[in-house]
């Protein structure tokens, strides 16, 4: 029998302690709205925010983390760069990871994809349209050819990111605005999918089209049973023949 896949849902949890708007959306925090969403799917999950010591990623937790998921916001500095190289290592070496809406400006991130991942941004409140790029991407499974986010914060192109590997979902807002908000991406032996909607004063994880986002998402970044590459001087694996 397969175990589950282990999931860690990390959030800065600052808004939801000190903002009366986000406490009533989310009165128990975004990390455990996102866990409860995961875990109804099947998924074993646990959650870690940035207060916490080693901001909840201790070796030993990142070493039993499948998949982690990432929330952050106002507070991206404060996150310790050596707990940062330490979950880029993971990711390296087979763990997936989601990076959702101002999660581009994390830390992690950034190192990864190796560009500023700027882009424009206004918060009024628009509706959002996903529309679904690649139907037959385990990640759009299950969803309709679009779907609408009914109040949302706008981000508009350009998106400074690598061109991803696979674009998922792109959005349209209101104001005119177009985002690629679904990129899929491979660094080392590990998977990043970055996802756009989920302000925090709106209840978009709590959207049923979102979480099963979430779920086949997690599902497509957990580890594969691949082949451990080795980094060493190499004896050649066929027989040589020199002049």
């Amino acid at each position: 029998m397969t175990r589950e896949t282990r999931v860690t849902v990390w959030n800065e949890y600052r808004h939801e302690r000190d903002a009366d708007a986000v406490r009533a959306v989310y009165p128990d925090g975004i990390h455990t709205a996102i866990a409860d969403g995961l875990s109804e799917r099947g998924f074993e999950t646990r959650t870690a925010t940035l207060d916490e010591p080693d901001h909840g990623l201790t070796p030993d937790v990142l070493q039993s983390t499948d998949v982690l998921t990432w929330w952050g916001h106002r507070a991206h500095d404060e996150v310790r760069d050596d707990v940062v190289e330490r979950v880029c290592e993971r990711v390296r070496d087979g763990m997936g990871l989601l990076v959702l809406h101002s999660g581009h400006y994390s830390k992690p991130f950034k190192r990864l994809m190796g560009t500023s991942c700027a882009l424009k941004w206004r918060e009024a409140g628009e509706r959002e349209r996903l529309w679904t790029i690649e139907p037959g991407h385990p990640i759009a499974a299950g969803l309709d050819e679009s779907f609408v986010v009914p109040r949302a914060e706008m981000y508009g192109e350009r998106f400074d990111v690598p061109a991803p590997d696979e674009l998922v979902f792109t959005s349209w807002f209101e104001g005119g605005e177009v985002f690629r908000s679904g990129c899929c991406y491979t660094r080392g032996s590990g998977r990043v999918f970055y996802f756009r909607p989920g302000h925090e004063t709106y209840p978009i994880y709590y959207q049923d089209e979102i979480r099963r986002v979430l779920a086949n998402a997690v599902a497509w970044a957990a580890p594969t049973d691949g082949p451990t590459p080795r980094f060493e001087q190499s004896e050649p694996a066929e027989d040589v023949t020199l002049d």
